[in-house]
Formats: structure tokens, C-alpha cells, sequence
């Protein structure tokens, strides 16, 4: 290392591990929509020109950026040997400064600002200007890095892919590379929330309600009406982790989801949304009746909705989560065209009330025991938890006295030759109500209840037993 030699340091996907551009496009979608409608003319002005507009309407919270810690240590270190540190970015001089003030590393930072989108081959013009050809060692990670690499002394590759590496090694000497070693299969899994897919059995449920057990078309249709939702709930999910960065990062266990670690790059995550949201319709559309498309673009609509406001109103979003369960149930009945029942409905209805509660429960108690008093991004307090208890409680137990009134009616009686045996679902039911809010109150509940019943091993025995008093019925 020759300390006389500064070291420029690129800032997206170098530096850190996200995108500012990207970071101040889904900020200002989030906080403020309706800005949006000014895309347009601000990109007519350049890049420069949109850059700016958003740098200075949308506050980032710097220091909870997904920043790379290896790189980072490697900076510290050329700082302490005495080496020249200078950061220069295609993002906006506002945020460049601001990450600059935060880790206190650099003498000088250089970005875009004013008409010039500090990028590329502007970079490189302006890196030459001051230090001179191959005046200057430059760390960076994409392939408009090469622009710049071609004029420098050395280069540093950073989280850069293998085509990339090998075009800055073509450019000049590399001094050394910081591999993504990430496992992306892994973190794709997780952004796409698969495990989430359980949640969409409920479009068979009116399926075994109805019994058709003599038409496999039906249950083809329900299948595939399956992975329908399945698409379009993973866009929705990518959607929201991108609108929900900056929260995420504020949470114990969010904070490690793919985009606001960093894992995986924001622009990708941008580009399969419609990728996703377009394959669950293609597939809807030639596979199901019309209707169920209808209730696949009410069911994208509401949770477009809820990731956009509904989830920030109190009360409202967990009666909005427990209309996404119930549209579940109306969509499957839809693809395998059978009969509704009403009372399947109301059950539904009641039974997700009281899971969309303790999942806001089990929310607050983990904020209560970090010291914090309120949900961010939600209209939730601490302080609501003894009520909330209440309301979930009592909604699940209006599910078990929905069940036992169902039990009684007509209908069971024509459809079940044994109509008093489905009788002991009914404390079944109780007791797993019962079991999961008090594991709520004690901390021992997972945030998401659904997940949780689908995956406890109690649950699923109750689950077991509750078959076999089905079958018994019949």
C-alpha cells in the first residue's frame, strides 16, 4: 500500500449493500405517494435532476443503512496506516455526506450534485482531474466501475460478480477482492416467504366442506388456484419488505429479512415483483373460472392496501388481515365452484379477528420488554396490550360458539350421518384458542399465530384428532 496514493470508495453496493436511489424511491412511495405523480417530469430533467428531488424530500435513517462490515473494517485499517479516504458517489451529495458524517472515515466526499450524476465515465473524468491518470486507487463493484477502473492505479472489487472481477483485472492491478459470499438461493427462499404459502391451504377448505370427493377437476382447480395466490402474495411480500426498510431495521428479527439486511440487492427484489404478480394472473386466467380472478385482484388490491396504510390504522388492519383469510376461503370455493356456507364465513371471520390480534399482541410484548412504547409505523401502544388480550380472546371464542350453532343447523344434519360426533371439535377448538393466548401473554408465541398452528406439533395433533372426528361423522 502507498499511503500517498488516496483510496476513492464507491458508496452503492460498495460501501453498503443497498442502493440510496432505491432507498429514497420506495421512502417517498411509502411516506408519500402521491409525490410519486412528479416522477415523471423529475426524470425529464436527468437523473441528476431526480436524484435531487428525492434526496431532499426523503429522510433516510443513515446509521441503520445496511453498511459492509468486512469492507468497512478493511477501511478503518487504511485509515490508521495514514492512507487518504474519499468517498465518491452517483447518490446524492445530501445522503453521501450524511453516511460520511456518520462513519467519520473520509476527507472528502465527491457527488452527484447540481446537472452531474457523478457515474461511470463522469466519475472517472472527475477522479483524473484531481489526482491524475492512474493518480488514484478506486474500490467499487459493477460494471460501470469499469469506466473508472481503466484510470486508476488499482483497483479494489467489492461484492462484484465474476464477469465484472475479471473486467477490472483487464483495466489494472487488483489489489484485492471482498467476495458476496451470501447464499442467494437461501435468501431468495426467505424474501419470497414460501413457508407464507401454508396460509393459502385455506383454499381447500371449502372444498372439504362440501365433499366432492368424486371430482378431481375440482381439486385440480383448487390447486391450481393455489399457486396463484402463491405468486401473487410472494410480489405483495417483496413489495412490502422493500416499502418497510427503514421499520424493518428497527426490529429484532425483521431487521435480518433479505432487503434490509442487504442480502440481496433492492433492484432485484423491484424486478420480480411484477415478474411474480404477473405470472399469478397468467396462470388465474387460464386455468380458473373468471371469478376467481376477480377475487385474486380484490385479494392483491386489499393487501396492496394494507402495505401501503391499512396496517398503520388500529383495529382496521387486523380486521383487514382476517378478510384476507376469509377471502381465501371465498376464492376457493370460487375455483372449485362449489357452494359458500355462510357459516364457514363467520367462523373464518372470527377465528383470523382473534389470530390478527395476537399477532399484534405478541408484536407489542416484545416491543414492551425492549423498553420501546409504541409500534413503528403502527397505531399501537404498550399500553394497549390488556385490550387487545380481551378482543382477541373474545373473537376466538365467537369462532368456537359460530362452530357449535353450525353444528346444529340443518345442513349438518343432511350432510353427516353422525352430526353430534363433529360436537367435539368444539372444545377441541377451545382448548387451542385458549393454549395460543396464553403462550401469547407468556412470550412463548412466534409473531405470525398462522405460521405457529401450522407448524406446532400440539396443533397438529389437535389437528389429527380433529380429522379423525370428522371422518368418524361421516
Amino acid at each position: 500500500m502507498n499511503a500517498s496514493v488516496p483510496l476513492c470508495v464507491d458508496l452503492d453496493g460498495t460501501l453498503l449493500n443497498s442502493d440510496l436511489l432505491l432507498e429514497t424511491v420506495f421512502a417517498q412511495l411509502k411516506h408519500q405517494p402521491l409525490a410519486t405523480l412528479h416522477w415523471p417530469r423529475w426524470l425529464a430533467g436527468g437523473k441528476a435532476q431526480f436524484k435531487t428531488q428525492l434526496a431532499t424530500r426523503v429522510k433516510l435513517e443513515i446509521e441503520t443503512l445496511p453498511y459492509n462490515r468486512v469492507f468497512l473494517a478493511f477501511l478503518r485499517e487504511q485509515r490508521q496506516q495514514g492512507r487518504s479516504l474519499v468517498l465518491v458517489t452517483a447518490a446524492h451529495r445530501v445522503l453521501a455526506e450524511q453516511v460520511a458524517a456518520h462513519l467519520g472515515l473520509f476527507d472528502q466526499v465527491l457527488a452527484t450534485d447540481g446537472d452531474l450524476n457523478l457515474a461511470g465515465a463522469n466519475k472517472a473524468q472527475v477522479l483524473v482531474k484531481l489526482y491524475g491518470e492512474r493518480g488514484f486507487d478506486y474500490a467499487g463493484n459493477a460494471a460501470v466501475d469499469i469506466a473508472v477502473w481503466q484510470h486508476a492505479r488499482r483497483a479494489i472489487v467489492v461484492n462484484a460478480t465474476a464477469k465484472v472481477t475479471a473486467q477490472a483485472r483487464h483495466c489494472t492491478e487488483v489489489e484485492r477482492v471482498f467476495a458476496d459470499e451470501q447464499p442467494r438461493l437461501k435468501q431468495w427462499l426467505r424474501a419470497l416467504r414460501l413457508h407464507q404459502w401454508l396460509k393459502n391451504v385455506l383454499l381447500f377448505a371449502p372444498l372439504v366442506a362440501a365433499h366432492p370427493w368424486s371430482d378431481p377437476e375440482k381439486l385440480l382447480f383448487s390447486l391450481l388456484a393455489f399457486i396463484s395466490f402463491g405468486l401473487c402474495a410472494s410480489s405483495v411480500y417483496l413489495l412490502n419488505d422493500l416499502l418497510d426498510l427503514s421499520a424493518d431495521r428497527h426490529h429484532p428479527n425483521k431487521r435480518f429479512r433479505p432487503f434490509a439486511a442487504g442480502t440481496l440487492p433492492i433492484l432485484q427484489g423491484a424486478a420480480a415483483i411484477p415478474i411474480l404478480l404477473i405470472a399469478a394472473f397468467a396462470l388465474s386466467l387460464f386455468s380458473n373460472p373468471p371469478w376467481f380472478t376477480a377475487c385474486l385482484a380484490i385479494y392483491y388490491l386489499l393487501t396492496l392496501g394494507y402495505s401501503l396504510r391499512l396496517k398503520q390504522l388500529l383495529i382496521l388492519d387486523a380486521i383487514v388481515l382476517a378478510g384476507l383469510y376469509t377471502l381465501r376461503i371465498i376464492s376457493g370455493a370460487v375455483a372449485a365452484q362449489v357452494a359458500l356456507s355462510f357459516w364457514l364465513l363467520a367462523f373464518s371471520m372470527f377465528l383470523f379477528l382473534s389470530l390478527a390480534l395476537v399477532k399484534r399482541y405478541t408484536e407489542l410484548r416484545i416491543l414492551s420488554q425492549r423498553g420501546e412504547l409504541s409500534a413503528r409505523g403502527r397505531d399501537y401502544r404498550v399500553d394497549d396490550l390488556a385490550i387487545l388480550q380481551s378482543l382477541g380472546s373474545s373473537a376466538g371464542y365467537l369462532a368456537v360458539l359460530v362452530l357449535a350453532l353450525y353444528i346444529n343447523s340443518p345442513e349438518v344434519r343432511q350432510m353427516y350421518r353422525h352430526p353430534l360426533v363433529i360436537g367435539l371439535l368444539c372444545p377441541l377448538l377451545l382448548y387451542w384458542i385458549s393454549r395460543v393466548w396464553l403462550l401469547a401473554h407468556r412470550g412463548n408465541l412466534s409473531e405470525d399465530p398462522v405460521i405457529f398452528a401450522l407448524t406446532d406439533k400440539i396443533s397438529r395433533w389437535l389437528v389429527g384428532v380433529g380429522a379423525l372426528i370428522f371422518w368418524s361423522a361421516l
